[in-house]
C-alpha cells in the first residue's frame, strides 16, 4: 500500500490539492493527514503558544473535512509529537473521535537509545490500549534500526510473533561466566531467526533452569567449567562451558528447520 502525507502547506492552492486527491482516487492510493505538534496552524495555538491534544484534533478536523468535501475518505491520520504525554494524549482523543486508522509515531524521538526508550513508552501504552493501525518508529540512526525497534515493540505487545525473545539474566553474584558477550552474542544471533521461540542466556544453574523455565530453550553455567543445556526447564544435557553458544545454536537451528 503506498501512503501520501497529505500537507497543505507544502501542496499549495484548493485547486492543486483537489488534483492530488483526484490523483489518488484513480490510483486507489490512500493518504495520510499528518498533523504534527510543532507545525500547528497558529490560531490554534494556546496564548502562550504551546501545543495541545485539542488544536492537533481541530487540526485533524480542518484537514479531514478538505478530503470529504471532496468526497475523499480513503485517509489515515497521524498527530505526532516528541513531548510524550501531548502525543498519547492525542491519540487518546483521536482514537475516540475518529473512526479512521491511526498512525502511530513518536516524531522526533531522539537518536537510537534515547529514541529506543521514549518510542518504546509512548507507542507501547498505545498499542496496549487498542489504539493504532500502522506505526513508524522515528529515531536519529540507521533506518534498520527503526524496523527492528518497531518489531521489538509489537512483539513486546503481543501484536506480532515471528520474532525470537531472548531471556537474559542480569550478573550477580553467583555469575561465573562472562555473560554480557554472550548475551549480545545470542541477541545479534536471534535477529536471523524468524521464529517465535524463547531462548535463555542464564549465568548459574540457579536461574536456569529453574528461573527460566518457561523457555523454549537455554544455556546456563554450571559448575566445574561446565554448562547446561536444557528446554522447557529439563535439563538436556551437561557440555563443557567453551562449546556452550555452540552448541546452543545448533540446537536452535535444528528447532527451526
Amino acid at each position: 500500500m503506498i501512503k501520501l502525507e497529505l500537507i497543505l502547506g507544502n501542496i499549495g492552492s484548493k485547486e492543486k490539492v483537489k488534483a492530488v486527491v483526484e490523483a489518488c482516487k484513480k490510483h486507489h492510493i490512500p493518504i495520510r493527514i499528518g498533523v504534527n505538534s510543532g507545525s500547528l496552524e497558529k490560531e490554534l495555538l494556546q496564548r502562550d503558544g504551546k501545543p495541545t491534544a485539542k488544536a492537533m484534533i481541530e487540526s485533524a478536523k480542518k484537514h479531514v473535512k478538505i478530503l470529504e468535501d471532496l468526497d475523499f475518505y480513503d485517509y489515515a491520520i497521524s498527530l505526532k509529537a516528541s513531548n510524550l504525554d501531548l502525543c498519547i494524549e492525542a491519540y487518546q482523543a483521536a482514537s475516540k473521535e475518529f473512526e479512521c486508522p491511526l498512525h502511530l509515531g513518536i516524531t522526533e524521538a531522539g537518536t537510537e537509545f534515547s529514541g529506543t526508550i521514549k518510542s518504546s513508552i509512548g507507542l507501547g501504552v498505545l498499542l496496549k490500549q487498542g489504539i493504532g493501525d500502522t506505526v513508524r518508529v522515528s529515531l536519529s540512526a540507521d533506518p534498520i534500526q527503526e524496523i527492528k525497534v518497531a518489531k521489538e515493540i509489537l512483539k513486546d505487545c503481543n501484536l506480532y510473533h515471528k520474532l525470537p525473545t531472548l531471556i537474559a539474566c542480569p550478573t550477580c553474584g553467583r555469575t561465573q561466566i562472562d555473560l554480557i558477550p554472550i548475551a549480545k552474542e545470542m541477541e545479534q544471533f536471534l535477529q536471523t531467526i524468524n521464529k517465535d521461540i524463547t531462548v535463555a542466556v542464564m549465568g548459574c544453574a540457579v536461574n536456569g533452569p529453574g528461573e527460566a523455565r518457561e523457555a523454549d530453550i537455554g544455556i546456563a553455567r554450571a559448575v566445574f567449567g561446565e554448562g547446561l543445556l536444557f528446554k522447557k526447564g529439563e535439563i538436556i544435557r551437561k557440555i563443557k562451558q567453551e562449546d556452550m553458544v555452540v552448541e546452543l545454536k545448533q540446537e536452535i537451528e535444528n528447532m527451526i528447520k
